[in-house]
Parts: C-alpha cells; sequence; structure tokens
C-alpha cells in the first residue's frame, strides 16, 4: 500500500481508499491549503484541490475532504477559496546586488527626461563628485538613440557622470568623466571592446563590453569612494542589505529559489553567514566567477572544492556551490554578441561590417574551449553566457566535443541567454540533453518585453522570429529553464511567464510584436520553465519544482489561477502567500485568509 503512494507514482487524490487508511495512522498536518487549485506541475499537470505540509514537506496532496482528515488542533487551516497554488518560482539568471541608492533612469522615456533626472541628482551632491546610475535603455527612448557625452554634459557638467545601459555591458560617461580616465581619441579598443566614436574619431561617451572599464570610477576625487547611485555593490554591509532587499522581493512575489551567477568568494561567505542567521528564504545556487584564463578556472575549482560538492548542499538545499560562469561574447544591446552576419539598426538597418566579436580576445574561443575541458574534466557544472548566433553554435558543438571526449553524464551545462540559436544549435542541444544531461538553454523570456525594443531593432526581420525560440525547443524534445536576469530586467518570474505566452515589446517601437508569435507557448510550459525544468538546473528537481508528496513545501499562492486567467493578464499576477520548506516567509497585507473548517 505504501509503494502506490510514493513521491514519484502518483498524486494521493487517485488513491482514495489507500488514502484514507494512511491518514488514520498519521499525525496531524502542520498547514493544510483547501478548496482550492492546487497545481501539482507534477508529470500529469495535475491540479488538485488541497495539500498539507507537516515538517516542512508535502505529505498530501489531493481532495479537500482528504486533506482535513489531517487537520488537528495545532494545524493551521487555509481556505483558499478558489485561488491557486503552485511550486514557488525559480530564477536561474539574477544578480542578488543591486544598490538601493541608485540613479534609476528605468523610466526615462526621451532624452529630455534623462538629462532632466540627471540633473536633478547633480542638484544634490557636491560638485566634483561622482554620480553613476543605470538602467536606461535606448530602445525605450523615444530617440532611439544612446544618451551621449553631451546629453549628460548638458545635465551635470561640474560632476564626472557614468550610467551603466540595463544590460550591464555597456554605459556612457560624460566629458568630465572621459578626460578622468584619460580616454581620448588616441586611446586604442581594448581587447574584447569597443569605444563608440563619432565620424570624426573622437569617443561619443558610449563605452561597451571590456571598454567599459576603462572608466576610473572616483578618479579626481577627494572620496573615490563616494560615487553616487551605480549598479555596483558597495561595502560588506551594502551587499548584505542589498541581497536580504532583493530576497524579500522575491518572497512577495512568490518565487523561491535563484541561480547567482558570477559570484565572489565575499558573496559566498555572505551567503553562509546568512543561512546560519536563518535569513536565507530562498534556495541559492552559486555560479563561481571564471574568468578569461586557465589560472581563473583553477582558483574557481579550488573555491568549488572548498564547499560540498553537487549534489550535496549547505542548509539541506537551501545553498549550492553549483559550478563555474564562462563567457563567449557580448550583448544584443550593444551588438557585441558574436554572429554570422551584419547585426543590424532601427529594424531595417544594417550596422555595416559590425558581426560582434568574442569575449576577451579573439585568441579567446580556443582558451575557452580548454577551460570546459577542464572544468568537465574536474565534474563541475559550467554555464555559458552565448547570445549571438556563432558564439551559441561555438559553445555546444565545445560541449559535444568535450563529453564526446570526456563522456559525463549530469553536469547539466548550460547555454545563458542563448537568444537567437540556429537550426544547427538547436539539433545539438537536444542530442546534448538526451546522451549527456547537458545543453539546457538558461533563457530570458522578459528580454521580449523589458529590452524587446532594442533587440528587435538590432537583431532585425530575419533573426527576430529566432528571438527565445521556446517552441522551438518544444518540436525538438527537450526543455529550457527561466529566468530574469535581474538586474537587467525586473526580476518578478510573473515578466517571465508571461512574455512567454505574448511576447510583446514594452514601447511598441516596432510594433507589438517585432518576433512574432511562432515561437510562443502556453502558460502550462511557461511555468514549468520557471518550476520543475528551473529546479533542475539548480540540481534540486528531487527536492522542490512541483508540488508532490514528499517533497519540500516551497509553494506560492496566487489570488488568480493562472492556468484560466486572461493570458494579457498574467504579467499582473498577485502573489497571497510564500513558504519555503514549509515555513511561510511572506504574506500579502489585506488578503483574506479564512480559516477552514475543521
Amino acid at each position: 500500500m505504501k509503494s502506490r503512494i510514493r513521491p514519484r507514482h502518483g498524486l494521493l487524490v487517485l488513491l482514495p481508499l489507500a488514502g484514507t487508511l494512511l491518514l488514520s495512522q498519521t499525525p496531524p498536518a502542520d498547514l493544510v491549503l483547501l478548496n482550492g487549485a492546487v497545481i501539482t506541475v507534477d508529470a500529469k499537470d495535475t491540479v488538485a484541490e488541497a495539500l498539507a505540509v507537516r515538517a516542512g514537506k508535502i505529505v498530501f496532496v489531493g481532495s479537500t475532504a482528504g486533506a482535513r482528515s489531517l487537520v488537528g488542533e495545532k494545524t493551521e487551516v487555509i481556505d483558499l477559496a478558489g485561488r491557486a497554488a503552485t511550486p514557488g518560482l525559480i530564477d536561474t539568471h539574477v544578480h542578488f546586488s543591486e544598490p538601493a541608492d541608485n540613479l534609476d533612469l528605468g523610466d526615462a522615456r526621451n532624452m529630455a527626461g534623462v538629462i532632466a533626472k540627471v540633473k536633478a541628482w547633480a542638484d544634490k551632491v557636491p560638485a566634483g563628485q561622482w554620480i553613476r546610475g543605470g538602467g536606461w535603455d535606448e530602445g525605450k527612448l523615444e530617440e532611439r538613440r544612446y544618451i551621449t557625452a553631451a546629453d549628460l554634459d548638458t545635465a551635470a557638467p561640474g560632476h564626472p557622470v557614468y550610467l551603466t545601459h540595463t544590460t550591464g555591458h555597456y554605459g556612457v560617461a560624460n566629458s568630465l568623466a572621459l578626460k578622468l580616465s584619460d580616454v581620448t581619441r588616441d586611446t586604442p579598443d581594448p581587447p574584447g571592446g569597443t569605444i563608440d566614436r563619432d565620424k570624426d574619431g573622437s569617443p561619443t561617451g558610449v563605452m561597451k563590453e571590456r571598454a567599459t572599464s576603462l572608466i576610473r570610477v572616483g578618479a579626481g576625487s577627494a572620496n573615490p569612494a563616494a560615487a553616487v547611485g551605480g549598479r555596483a555593490a558597495g561595502s560588506g554591509a551594502g551587499i548584505r542589505d542589498n541581497v536580504l532587499r532583493i530576497i524579500e522581493g522575491f518572497n512577495r512575489e512568490g518565487m523561491t529559489g535563484a541561480k547567482d551567477l558570477n559570484i565572489s568568494q565575499a558573496k559566498w561567505e555572505l551567503y553562509k553567514q546568512l543561512l546560519d542567521e536563518g535569513t536565507l528564504n530562498v534556495r541559492v545556487f552559486a555560479l563561481w566567477r571564471g574568468g578569461a584564463t586557465l589560472q581563473a578556472i583553477d582558483q574557481a575549482i579550488a573555491s568549488i572544492n572548498a564547499a560540498p560538492r553537487l549534489p550535496a548542499s549547505l542548509g539541506d538545499g537551501r545553498l549550492l556551490s553549483g559550478g563555474v560562469k564562462l563567457y563567449i561574447d557580448g550583448s544584443g544591446g550593444a551588438r557585441t554578441a558574436w554572429m554570422y552576419d551584419d547585426w543590424n539598426k532601427d529594424l531595417t538597418g544594417t550596422d555595416t561590417g559590425n558581426k560582434g566579436y568574442p569575449a576577451n580576445n579573439a585568441e579567446y574561443p580556443q582558451i575557452y574551449r580548454q577551460q570546459v575541458a577542464r572544468l568537465t574534466e574536474a565534474g563541475i557544472h559550467v554555464g555559458t553566457h552565448a547570445v549571438g548566433d556563432k558564439g551559441i553554435d561555438w559553445v555546444v558543438d565545445t560541449y559535444a566535443e568535450v563529453l564526446k571526449a570526456r563522456p559525463a553524464k549530469g553536469l547539466r551545462h548550460s547555454i545563458i541567454h542563448a537568444n537567437v540559436p540556429t537550426d544547427h544549435a538547436i539539433k545539438v542541444m537536444a542530442e546534448l540533453q538526451k546522451t549527456y544531461d547537458a545543453g539546457y538553454p538558461e533563457a530570458q523570456a522578459p528580454f521580449l518585453w523589458w529590452i524587446g525594443d532594442t533587440y528587435a531593432g538590432n537583431f532585425g526581420p530575419r533573426r527576430n522570429p529566432r528571438l527565445e525560440p521556446f517552441a522551438s525547443y518544444q518540436r525538438n524534445g527537450f526543455i529550457w529553464a527561466g529566468g530574469s536576469y535581474y538586474n537587467v530586467t525586473p526580476y518578478p518570474a510573473r515578466y517571465g511567464l508571461w512574455a512567454s505566452v505574448v511576447r510583446e515589446t514594452q514601447a511598441v517601437a516596432f510594433g507589438n510584436t517585432p518576433f512574432g508569435m511562432g515561437e510562443a507557448v502556453d502558460i502550462r510550459t511557461a511555468l514549468k520553465s520557471y518550476t520543475i525544468w528551473a529546479a533542475r538546473q539548480m540540481f534540486l528537481e528531487k527536492q522542490v519544482g512541483s508540488l508532490e508528496v514528499g517533497k519540500d513545501a516551497d509553494i506560492a499562492v496566487w489570488a488568480t489561477n493562472p492556468y484560466t486567467m486572461p493570458s494579457a493578464d498574467l504579467k499582473n499576477l498577485t502573489c497571497d502567500l510564500t513558504m519555503v520548506a514549509g515555513k511561510v516567509v511572506f504574506r500579502r497585507a489585506g488578503a483574506t485568509y479564512v480559516p477552514g473548517a475543521r
């Protein structure tokens, strides 16, 4: 009888007689949810009425009547009254490091608005002090052009200014910041970077990829640490505050897991501290910074070996030292990602001669291949940033070559972003997943929306329909994991669910759906990419990602049912309650919780 109700063999609701006999012998639950739509995301995508939790684990999924039989004197009983419960949502690409005191340009819609925001900020700080900010996106501006040094000179001539683009792959400095950084028309482009120039060869202020490191924030200041705003994490205390603030935000959005990429030893130690304090209310899978050399890989391997190795974790699946992040190319926003054909401009124009380039330098792709081989040989998971079609091909071909030479199943090497994969790349991903349990796209559907206008203009009409090709992944029989790439896009996973289904841009610069609807998926599929498939890429699919008996109770309760609500409303999903391992970490103020009948 017990073998019939193991977590992997069906829901208790399907076995009422066996369930009744078992429940009569078991202690009461700590918490039950009744009278709702419990979206399990199990293998059959079952929707039940109720579930029960004891000691942090799901002990029952099925009917309301069955759940009531587990209610005792101390059981918390919540009547969902038709609301939906899903597995907690997981973001497979996030950076828990954005400061709160940021000059945020994310809502600027024209150059006058940018200038006004920078001027207002400059008026608040002493002359000569650096101003940093971020979040701007030319695709959202009426002028649909980069911010330049000349624009910022108008706003803050007495302050050095540097503003990071929302993608993080480029930024703009004003004339004073360029001067203090010794960037002139004679400064050469660094390997793996571009100094944007006007027709006379003078820097416009826009710095891309490795050229961003030429801007010496704090130079010429009596207090270099006093740069205001920006995207840098700041002091140790500031990083801690930022991480806790974002974790709280995740919980408000029904989110219970995150893959934090490019972490340092200091960030890892902070996560361990939060775990020890009991404040790490999100499961964190850490990818270590891999760098551009074999020596950097050896350092990353040493860091990984000093922590529990996968599948082991700290805090029973709360903190995992997961693997290493590498880069093969740059950005779709900056038109620096590695492409086969020239980038477009303004949808139908051509950025003639610009096919992007490999990350770091022209020699790096061969070094990258050696890095992947070394990590694979060490049994370590690899996630590679790849945006351009040529870059994606290089990554999947590297994985295939290395795994053929060093067969290893279960490392789950990933392609981070995988924005516009070729047919060849999709075929190789399918084969990698089938043969080696590797080759998983970790995609960001919110790109279609938040930076979609810039992307549509840059990728152009031929490549646009291939952006985030989720339907093609389905047709080829393989899975992907969803994410936000916060702080490039907002982190609420509801935006990713919505964007996966509707594929709409924000500013509508080139129409609502310049990417077409051929690669759209339904909400059931989109939810898998932010739950069970994402849990797999955190090596936690046996513990979380679906609502099944025996799994940890990572649960989100929603005011409405995502399976039945209009697709257009998915972006406005409201979370009423969030649990991590059975502990309630968020309750929405004003949400009605009707105690269920005992």
